[in-house]
């Protein structure tokens, strides 16, 4: 049985003609980006992981995403068959925007070029107190900023202590310290809730 890397090379070198949110491959859950330990081969503390990228899309063409990382290095990244999308949950290619930030996970092409396995767009995961709820906005404080963080009908929930996530986000409590797993809206200070996990 063919890996899903060597699935991703040959998309790769075919051209990888048709682009889908998630396959039989199955997709990575948005908390994988996070996850420490995702890589098979080790890279030496320090190091630059040559199947990471991370940035902000400066252009699309095709299914090719030219993206400026934070330390100013231009990543290509290519989006093949098998490759995964999350913006707020499984997207398809189209949802992908310049001005998106995005972390992606692939595999490294000898010219460079990064085969997609899966990207994150506007992947946030912060954590502070709420300050305020109004409607279906928390507001909470991240460090002393203040992120405005939509609750999304039909997305958002909420996991509690070791509940199962709910939809019903009416536990959530004013002072209450919190982890939220979100979108990002680019160049603002907002947040559409994915996830809100609270300790009790």
């Amino acid at each position: 049985m063919r890996s899903r890397r060597d699935v991703l090379r040959s998309a790769v070198l075919g051209g990888g003609a048709s682009v889908v949110a998630a396959t039989a491959l199955g997709s990575l859950g948005p908390e994988a980006a996070f996850a420490a330990g995702q890589k098979a081969q080790k890279v030496e503390p320090g190091a630059p992981d040559p199947d990471f990228a991370e940035g902000r899309i400066r252009s699309i063409k095709d299914n090719t995403l030219l993206v400026l990382g934070s330390n100013l290095v231009f990543h290509t990244i290519r989006v093949v068959d098998g490759t995964s999308l999350w913006k707020l949950g499984p997207v398809g290619f189209d949802q992908a925007k310049p001005g998106d930030g995005l972390y992606a996970r692939g595999v490294r092409m000898p010219d460079g070029l990064l085969a997609a396995e899966s990207v994150w767009l506007n992947i946030v995961n912060i954590k502070g107190h709420i300050k305020n709820i109004t409607g279906q906005t928390l507001h909470l404080d991240h460090n002393g900023h203040e992120v405005l963080c939509h609750v999304v009908p039909g997305k958002s929930v909420a996991v509690h202590s070791e509940s199962p996530p709910t939809a019903d986000l009416s536990m959530l409590k004013v002072s209450q310290h919190v982890q939220i797993l979100g979108a990002w809206r680019p160049d603002t200070n907002e947040v559409d809730i994915a996830t809100v996990f609270s300790p009790h």
